[in-house]
């Protein structure tokens, strides 16, 4: 095994903490070589509430995949989540003075670079800027203008913040597990890497991660990422629904949710009962599969009524041929592709992460619940595939760069300046705070 082409993606979710360790195989498949996974404890809605539950889980994920990938792991690449994430659309315009000269990527460069400079809401930084579309002397619609003549060239844009808080945190809780991160990465951008293919991305589709403490929600058109928002229900709360509606256990309602649970009331048997047993020598307790089919279902229209109304805030509604993907742990439940298309009027289908994996490898991570892991994994290999392009032989010229390419490093560039201040501002934290000297 050569160590410098084999990734780690660490998802740090609500419900689990998992770690995934791959490589490219020959035939450019993703080849999983261990998997790792640990319940958390100390994530709420995505954001660190624990720090000491979450770098226990940390570790004994990392050390899980660690021991079955025969790998030593020093390095992850780490998504983000949460309420926080904001995002906003921005125009950005530039005027040239050499016009003899064509459009290069240097001036596209420039342009995103000038949305660094926007006012955001204090305590917030720029996690991702991507471009949407350009004019070249009020001529719209333009996606690559280099090459092209032209004064005035703007530039519309996505741009996605984080709390710098909620970051601090994910980096402490990796940095106290004696790891490194080496990107953090927006989470339903990892999982649309996992799911979607690229057609569908052209086509325009919209991405539903149901995970265990938000559902996050990402629209692309025209191969590009439109829109963005998290809501803040998920898996967890369904489960207490199910706790609450049927007065059990927690770990019962769990277990009903996934077993038995589904999203459509109709679609079940009228008198069919599921018993679970008493506590303490208490009589057993029945419950109806209707009944419990209605809690879920009641919740699941709650979530996405509100993602629809996201598609319509988004202006995309009669845009998106490739309609609904769902993933993440809570697509799992039966009849759930049924719901979401009565809901939104979209096709709807259920996102497993298999396109990009190799045959053979663990059986487990094809489901749903690891798209996100699994996408971390394939980004964190993309990004090394870049470095390694970029490293020429002695004597070679180095190829120019596409329009795509020089957008990912530009989008590496920023991820690595959003690290580092995250970086200095945990060292001060942890130089300054008594409790963590163990971990200098």
């Amino acid at each position: 095994m050569h160590n410098a082409k084999i990734v780690v993606g660490l998802d740090i979710g609500t419900t689990k903490v998992c770690a995934i360790v791959g490589r490219y195989n020959e035939f450019g498949k993703v080849d999983v070589l261990g998997m790792g996974k640990a319940d958390s404890h100390g994530v709420s809605r995505g954001v660190v509430s624990n720090i000491n539950k979450t770098v226990e889980a940390i570790k004994k994920a990392v050390e899980d995949a660690a021991e079955k990938s025969g790998v030593d792991i020093r390095q992850v690449h780490v998504g983000i989540a949460g309420q926080h994430i904001r995002s906003l659309q921005h125009r950005g315009i530039i005027t040239r003075s050499d016009v003899d000269k064509e459009i290069d990527m240097r001036d596209l460069e420039k342009l995103e670079a000038d949305m660094h400079k926007l006012a955001i809401a204090p305590g917030d930084a720029i996690l991702h800027v991507l471009p949407q579309e350009y004019m070249v002397d009020n001529e719209p619609g333009i996606k690559d203008p280099v090459g092209m003549s032209g004064v005035r060239l703007e530039g519309n844009f996505h741009v996605i913040t984080a709390s710098i808080n909620a970051a601090k945190n994910i980096y402490k809780c990796v940095d106290m597990g004696g790891l490194e991160t080496l990107n953090l990465i927006l989470e339903p951008l990892a999982s649309a890497e996992a799911v979607l293919s690229r057609e569908e991305m052209e086509a325009g589709v919209v991405l539903v991660d149901i995970g265990g403490g938000t559902t996050d929600i990402a629209i692309f058109h025209e191969g590009i990422i439109r829109h963005t928002a998290v809501i803040p229900y998920g898996g967890n709360v369904i489960t207490e629904d199910i706790r609450e509606g049927c007065n059990v256990m927690r770990d019962h309602a769990e277990l009903l949710k996934i077993k038995f649970g589904s999203a459509l009331a109709e679609e079940t048997k009228q008198n069919e009962i599921i018993t679970i047993p008493g506590l303490r020598g208490r009589e057993p307790k029945e419950i109806g599969v209707r009944n419990l089919a209605r809690i879920i279902q009641a919740r699941i229209e709650e979530i996405f009524e509100l993602v629809y109304c996201e598609i319509k805030n988004s202006g995309l509604e009669k845009k998106l041929i490739g309609g609904v993907v769902i993933t993440g742990g809570g697509a799992q439940l039966k009849h759930l592709t049924h719901l979401v298309e009565y809901i939104t009027g979209l096709d709807a289908r259920i996102g497993y992460p298999n396109e990009h994996l190799a045959k053979g490898m663990v059986e487990e991570v094809k489901s749903p619940m690891y798209a996100t892991a699994i996408g971390l994994l394939i980004k964190g290999l993309k990004s090394n595939d870049k470095d390694d392009k970029n490293v020429q032989p002695s004597g070679q010229s180095k190829k120019p760069k596409d329009r795509a390419e020089a957008i990912d490093d530009t989008m590496n560039r920023e991820n690595k300046n959003f690290l580092d201040k995250i970086k200095n501002i945990v060292q001060d934290w942890l130089r300054s705070d008594s409790d963590f000297e163990d971990y200098k």
